[in-house]
């Protein structure tokens, strides 16, 4: 490993140290998934809670919490006997793009993934290999699942909304909703409940947006600044050479460099206490 290299996962492995703590989760929308006991609801919860990841901050602990007080005591049982009446309830519901709608045409779908494999988990598990390079296979048949259900039912077409909720990997989305989810689902540390036994967590696929692209082009680790499937794959692999085994290691705590630090890629005088400052600095002298 290269000087840079070195110097890079030193404070990598500085940011994890000082971020990657339970009670640094709020306000992430994995804070909602803790609200339950049961694998059955932290599941739904997170898929949810994962999809709605998008806009301001505030807004999405609005939108979920919203969400979840409407769907009652446990959401795995709201989605197991999802119905008409049900779908009223999420009508007037809204947040940025996506309607009540949107949400229950999901919920609809969860509800027969429910009728057929039991959980969200297991439908997953039937398009995994662990011979593949990473979970985008996985994760694209995920999604032409349920999207193939929906079409059946609606003539072959696909609404807006829930293809904004279920984005495929082979429109070269970076999906960084659903490679969230499944970060929480696999991974277990002090932050992420890895409620998903049978998947490798060095699959992973760094859920890149684009806070998390501008901190890898500052660190040199991509180059473009479009947010994409092969810009997610490109970092991934950047960041799989500090932590082969788990690529996805450092996601939440560089995260919050732009949630706690309210980092904008430009320099402050608060900057030079950030692990990042020296990247920073040397990359504005370049540019």
């Amino acid at each position: 490993m290269s000087k840079v290299s070195t110097d890079i996962k030193q404070a990598l492995e500085k940011l994890y140290r000082k971020y990657n703590r339970w009670k640094l989760i709020k306000p992430d929308p994995l804070q909602f998934v803790y609200q339950y006991a049961k694998k059955a609801d932290m599941e739904i919860t997170g898929i949810l809670a994962a999809v709605l990841a998008y806009g301001r901050v505030e807004q999405i602990e609005k939108s979920v919490t919203e969400l979840l007080s409407r769907m009652g005591n446990s959401p795995y049982e709201f989605v197991r006997t999802f119905n008409k009446s049900k779908r009223e309830k999420l009508k007037n519901f809204k947040h940025r793009f996506n309607t009540g709608d949107d949400i229950s045409d999901l919920l609809e779908l969860l509800r027969k993934v429910i009728d057929k494999f039991s959980s969200v988990e297991e439908l997953f598990l039937q398009g995994y290999n662990r011979n593949d390079k990473n979970i985008i296979p996985a994760l694209s048949t995920f999604c032409d699942t349920l999207l193939s259900w929906y079409a059946s039912a609606h003539k072959d077409r696909i609404s807006k909304g829930l293809a904004y909720l279920l984005p495929r990997p082979e429109k070269n989305s970076a999906c960084k909703r659903l490679n969230l989810f499944l970060r929480w689902m696999v991974r277990n540390d002090d932050v992420d409940p890895g409620l998903w036994k049978s998947i490798d967590k060095a699959k992973l696929i760094v859920p890149v947006d684009v806070h998390m692209g501008r901190l890898c082009r500052i660190l040199g680790l991509y180059n473009h600044k479009t947010v994409s499937l092969r810009a997610a794959l490109k970092i991934t692999d950047s960041f799989a050479e500090f932590s082969p085994t788990d690529p996805v290691k450092y996601d939440f705590a560089l995260s919050r460099v732009g949630i706690i630090e309210d980092c904008t890629g430009r320099l402050r005088t608060e900057c030079e206490n950030c692990e990042l400052f020296v990247f920073c600095r040397e990359k504005i002298r370049k540019d």
